[in-house]
């Protein structure tokens, strides 16, 4: 049985424009040991569909109006809040991607992290500090005692964003959902986050990786699940989406990605614009944005077609088989490497 277990998905936000469909029917399942990046553009509904998962969107304008969500068999979207509120951090911990206001400003980053520990358990005093420190010094900042005692002003992105870690895992919860967690640092920072996690994860436990940032998925996913426009577009081992995109929107986001492969031409824009989530169009709704669109893509979804072991793609042209995608891709190649420190 999977860890996490999401079946056509809809989440809604009703707006003075009308109803905003952010994710549109959206089935995923997360394994334990398993990091599954969630991928795409800035407003396709990543974190949409991930804070749905601990149900921390704001209800309203916010609403899940159709679909499961279920963690080890239990289900999430119709849990009552006194039951939900036990799971969060016990065995659901999140990262936020704005650690500034994700963390309170009144109180110490000690104090926080002694907070999130309690909610849980009854810990004696002097073990509540002993595990605070500890905690501190597992996400590698230096003299954990002085920086218990900082106000979250003190520290910078990266230290802000490690606090924000090791408050999501101070449970050593079973799901891990990290939105953009590295999305406001500088290159040496991010990749000392990145490793972080990946040394913190656990066999037993998933993470839910969610970012526009391609670079971070090759760093730490082994699956990926492409998303356009509140849908998912193709789903794949990581490396076998970077050697082979099948789906044309996830071609188009690695042939705008700079590589070895790419040094020395003009990286290629995709074209058009990404349509409203009030109107989505019917049919595909990568088509008129897509160079292989055809009569058909305008007339119906083709839903997500397997091809080939866990591999999917939303793609009329899977019907005619992968190599009907292959003809007009590039040479891809993995984003050059983050700094390993």
């Amino acid at each position: 049985m999977s860890l996490l277990d999401i079946r056509d998905l809809q989440v809604r936000f009703e707006t003075e424009a009308g109803s905003l469909r952010a994710v549109d029917g959206v089935s995923l399942e997360l394994r334990r040991g398993e990091v599954l990046g969630l991928v795409g553009e800035s407003g396709c509904g990543k974190s949409a569909l991930a804070m749905s998962v601990p149900r921390l969107l704001p209800m309203p304008p916010a609403r899940i109006a159709a679909g499961t969500i279920a963690l080890d068999g239990v289900r999430l979207d119709t849990l009552a809040p006194e039951a939900l509120q036990g799971l969060r951090g016990r065995r659901i911990g999140v990262i936020f991607q704005e650690p500034m206001t994700a963390l309170s400003p009144l109180h110490r980053v000690g104090d926080q992290i002694a907070e999130a520990i309690r909610l849980h358990r009854r810990v004696p005093r002097a073990e509540l500090g002993r595990q605070v420190r500890d905690w501190l010094g597992r996400v590698g900042l230096p003299e954990p005692a002085a920086r218990a005692r900082c106000w979250p002003h003190e520290l910078s992105g990266g230290m802000q964003q490690r606090i924000m870690i090791a408050m999501a895992l101070v449970h050593d919860p079973d799901l891990v959902i990290a939105d953009e967690p590295t999305t406001a640092l500088d290159v040496t920072t991010q990749a000392q986050v990145l490793a972080l996690l990946r040394r913190l994860h656990r066999r037993q436990s998933g993470l839910l990786l969610i970012t526009h940032d391609l670079g971070v998925i090759w760093e730490l996913a082994t699956r990926v699940a492409v998303m356009y426009a509140g849908q998912i577009v193709e789903t794949a081992p990581c490396e076998a989406l970077f050697a082979r995109p099948l789906h044309p929107y996830t071609q188009a986001l690695l042939a705008a990605l700079p590589s070895a492969a790419t040094r020395g031409r003009r990286l290629q824009a995709i074209p058009g614009q990404v349509p409203s989530p009030l109107h989505w169009p019917a049919g595909c709704r990568f088509r008129e944005r897509c160079a292989h669109a055809m009569p058909c893509c305008a007339e119906g979804d083709p839903g997500l077609l397997p091809c080939g072991e866990e591999r999917a793609s939303r793609c009329f042209l899977i019907r005619g088989g992968p190599a009907a995608l292959s003809g007009d891709q590039p040479p891809y190649s993995a984003p050059r490497p983050l700094l390993e420190t």
